[in-house]
């Protein structure tokens, strides 16, 4: 499995997912789009919008979070066959 994480700095809930992922070893490589150029033409070109963080599996874009809701923990865990810790 490929997992890329479109993510930033600032945004606490890529924080809380690349925390989810590194609970769960599970191998990801990060994009920041504040420090790749088009990166986040690139999140805007595939959601419709410039929100993060934004999974890419396998070249399938997945939002791993909802707005007001967070990190969608069981939802990512489910989907990653791992149990949530």
């Amino acid at each position: 499995m490929e997992l890329l994480v479109y993510s930033a700095d600032w945004c606490r809930d890529c924080r809380e997912a690349k925390r989810f992922l590194a609970i769960h070893d599970i191998p990801y490589k990060e994009i920041d789009i504040e420090r790749t150029p088009g990166a986040a033409d690139e999140v805007i070109a595939a959601t419709g919008k410039r929100a993060i963080p934004q999974f890419v599996i396998d070249g399938k874009w997945v939002q791993p979070y909802r707005p007001g809701q967070g990190f969608l923990h069981e939802e990512m865990a489910e989907l990653f066959g791992v149990a949530e810790k």
